[in-house]
């Protein structure tokens, strides 16, 4: 861990202990305690549980990274009590609110010391035990979901087939260091969007810097969760969000071609499509409202980790390539092919089911000729088993061949006519390192200016072919990330880097490990505590 982030933690938690000084003081007055023992933190904590009563060993407790932030509160707590404040409300404010708190009893003549004794007398309400229980198991859920691992069920089937809709997994934070959230003020175990109410979650009255404990780079071939990179500007309405990043719309706020949106009656059921300009979603703030996330509040996305930092990409006919050696194919990668049987298939659900493939994946297009949605294993076994004389990835085709030139460089990342590229034929590309120069072309500005200007947070710009960077001409670049490449398995199916680009280091939440639960009309038992590969 840098010595810079230790030193963050440690200002937080000694502004915890220092701020309800003012009013701790008069307390401890009260207590016959000097005043001045208030204003020196963690001292006033221990002066606090000898005033309690209580062990002075939570007192060391509190120098545990971020752990101690939480011990704080519980320090405060147990002072109260010896001021006869027993209350639900006094404790809430005690822990949540104490550099009001404090000052406020503290300048009330009635609160006066009861000891330690009186608070040994006192019986909580059974419901009380249960509300002290659950605030507990909150704190420690909390703990465990930043720390160490965290659930996280799978929305879409970007990652078939080696990821189902509705595989329940568990999310390392271990694996590549835990991140400290960049908004610590928020609802535990609810994301970005308050349920029923629809609003925001979080407060960013504290915000803290990027922060990671014991980090651990992503390898090549890791099932990562993310941050969408993108997904920092959103427009927060139905069949939006990531969905359709705000970043989309901009980019095509001039085009005749319209979005169309899916709208929903309550109970979840699709009813209509809506066809709607960009220009309309753009001028339109109370339909379309813009909502701006914090790093750590974007949408979580899962893909697999197929380039880090430092590695030239080049995508050809759906193969990877990198630093120019072809990447093996995850077994479960799934990708639509154009298929040449040697016989007409006769029996669609047999070989579906031996291929474990969906009878519906499986197309006669004309004669021996099919579209079949396949993973990477199917595709080699039917090969193996006589059944394939040809299969090419259907959807892509190399730019040169594309009829329609209208779409050339508008279609993935970067966006840009110079870059003609597909989802399977696309690159060369360098993935930005951290502490590597790079060389600014005027070429590339589209390639890297958003990492530069919005990841790492820089005034950055191009004009007249020259560069400038904070107010200042500049022909270089070093970047302060690492960044990597992400892409889904089902690789005609997922919107990943190949349309948003890199995903720099402060957006990695975890790695993904294990599948404990999977149902689709049921229990998918086969599934259940599957390690993530």
């Amino acid at each position: 861990m840098p010595l810079q982030h230790l030193l963050i933690i440690y200002l937080i938690g000694t502004l915890l202990v220092f701020l309800p000084s003012f009013g701790v003081a008069k307390l401890f007055v009260k207590a016959g305690v000097p005043a001045w023992k208030a204003y020196v933190p963690f001292y006033n904590t221990w002066v606090m549980q000898d005033i309690a009563e209580r062990p002075k060993h939570w007192v060391f407790w509190q120098f545990i990274p971020v752990v101690g932030w939480f011990i704080t509160p519980g320090i405060f707590i147990e002072f109260a009590k010896v001021f006869g404040q027993f209350s639900l409300r006094h404790h809430t404010l005690a822990s949540l609110l104490p550099f009001v708190y404090f000052p406020w009893i503290g300048n009330k003549p009635e609160v006066k010391l009861v000891g330690a004794g009186a608070v040994k007398k006192h019986k909580k309400k059974s419901w009380r035990e249960w509300v002290d229980a659950a605030v507990f198991a909150v704190v420690a859920a909390t703990l465990i979901r930043t720390f160490i691992f965290e659930a996280y069920t799978i929305p879409s089937g970007s990652m078939e087939k080696t990821l189902l809709v509705r595989d329940f997994l568990f999310v390392s934070k271990l694996s590549y260091g835990p991140r400290i959230p960049n908004t610590p003020l928020s609802v535990p175990f609810v994301h970005n969007y308050l349920p029923v109410t629809n609003t925001r979650s979080y407060s960013e009255l504290i915000k803290l810097p990027y922060i990671r404990w014991f980090a651990a780079a992503p390898k090549r071939g890791d099932v990562v969760v993310f941050n969408f990179p993108v997904g920092d500007t959103v427009i927060h309405a139905t069949g939006f969000e990531s969905l359709i990043p705000y970043a989309d719309i901009r980019r095509k706020e001039k085009w005749p071609y319209p979005f169309n949106t899916i709208e929903y009656d309550p109970d979840g059921s699709a009813t209509s499509s809506v066809s709607v300009s960009a220009s309309e979603i753009i001028n339109d703030r109370v339909n379309y409202p813009v909502v701006v996330h914090p790093v750590d509040k974007t949408d979580n996305y899962i893909k697999r980790c197929v380039a880090v930092a430092g590695d030239t990409l080049q995508i050809i006919g759906g193969d990877i390539y990198i630093n120019g050696v072809k990447e093996e194919t995850p077994p479960y990668s799934q990708i639509n092919y154009t298929v040449d049987t040697k016989t007409i298939i006769t029996d669609r659900e047999e070989t579906a089911k031996k291929y474990g493939v969906n009878e519906s994946d499986i197309t006669q297009l004309q004669g021996t000729r099919y579209s079949m949605d396949l993973t990477y294993k199917a595709l080699q076994q039917m090969k193996a088993d006589g059944i394939i004389a040809n299969a090419v990835p259907s959807l892509q085709e190399p730019a040169s061949m594309y009829q329609d030139k209208k779409f050339l460089g508008k279609v993935v990342f970067p966006y840009d006519t110079l870059y003609p590229w597909t989802i399977d034929y696309f690159g060369r590309i360098w993935i930005p390192k951290k502490g590597a120069t790079l060389q600014l072309k005027p070429e590339e500005y589209s390639i890297y200016e958003r990492a530069i200007r919005v990841y790492e947070k820089n005034d950055f710009y191009m004009q007249n072919g020259k560069f400038y960077l904070n107010g200042k001409e500049v022909s270089t670049y070093t970047f302060k990330m690492d960044y990597y490449w992400m892409m889904g398995d089902n690789r005609h199916g997922s919107q990943d880097s190949r349309f948003w680009g890199f995903v720099p280091e402060d957006r990695i939440v975890g790695k993904a490990w294990m599948i404990w639960f999977s149902w689709e009309g049921g229990p998918r038992w086969k599934r259940l505590f599957n390690f993530v590969k």
